[in-house]
């Protein structure tokens, strides 16, 4: 199905709430989060560009242009995520939005290996402990590592929110239905993992619901990038819309929601 184009957030005027404010997206060298930190960016903020490897995360950078900034932060290193926070303490003094982007699919796919076929290796009579622990260590727990060391910054703004991108992959409701085309590729390991993301979202919105800070999960969709060899079916400005939508709601606006591009709710 053919999708309206969307640059709308990339010409739009800078909002004057956007100005000054802060905003780290993990993992944005590449991909939707490179995008997501573009359209940012283009919004009026001054976007840190988290990168596991700093040169790429410069690389990036540059190419996006003034307001964005390169910041060397890998989601399963403890020292990296605490050097990070520091760096936005000295440098900022508070973290307005944290969008926890970075992700892996598999430690162990086949180069041109799609995504039908690696699901086969996963079933949970014999995937690989190992594989699922490293693909958890990143989008689970790397997840909350990140969100405990930003979290006293976010604290420090008057209008602070968390955008965890998932995916609708991770859905129970719709794995647990046999009508759902995507159910033979649920798996212990990168699905799952989105699942337990999602769990991890609810439980930072209820822990941070007295003190206004939302919290959200977005599914970009399945969108043609690194994370599944470029086998995906929409492009990154696709995949970004949803992430920046959500990234950029006021201080009224909902938390503890899990939608896709545009508000549409999906089953948690």
């Amino acid at each position: 199905m053919k999708t309206q184009p969307i640059n709308f957030m990339i010409i739009m005027a800078k909002d004057n709430q956007n100005q000054n404010r802060v905003a780290l997206v993990t993992g944005a060298n590449q991909g939707v989060g490179l995008q997501v930190a573009k359209e940012l960016v283009a919004n009026g903020l001054t976007v840190l560009i988290g990168s596991r490897n700093f040169a790429r995360g410069e690389a990036a950078a540059s190419d996006i242009g003034p307001g964005a900034i390169a910041l060397q932060l890998d989601v399963t290193n403890h020292a990296s995520i605490a050097a990070a926070a520091e760096r936005i303490r000295n440098e900022f003094g508070r973290l307005d939005l944290l969008i926890n982007n970075a992700a892996i699919s598999n430690t162990s796919r086949l180069p041109g290996q799609s995504v039908e076929d690696h699901a086969k290796t996963t079933r949970p009579s014999i995937v690989s402990l190992d594989e699922m622990r490293a693909v958890w260590e990143t989008n689970v727990f790397g997840v909350l590592a990140v969100y405990q060391a930003m979290l006293p910054l976010l604290r420090e703004s008057p209008n602070a929110r968390i955008v965890n991108v998932s995916s609708g992959a991770g859905s129970l409701a719709r794995n647990s239905d046999p009508a759902h085309p995507g159910r033979s590729l649920f798996g212990p390991t990168y699905a799952a993992s989105k699942t337990a993301l999602n769990a991890l979202t609810i439980a930072m919105a209820i822990e941070l619901e007295p003190e206004g800070i939302k919290v959200n999960a977005v599914s970009p969709g399945f969108i043609k990038t690194n994370l599944n060899n470029y086998g995906g079916t929409g492009t990154v400005e696709e995949g970004a819309r949803e992430v920046v939508r959500v990234a950029l709601l006021g201080p009224n606006d909902a938390s503890g929601t899990f939608t896709r591009w545009e508000n549409t709710p999906i089953p948690w």
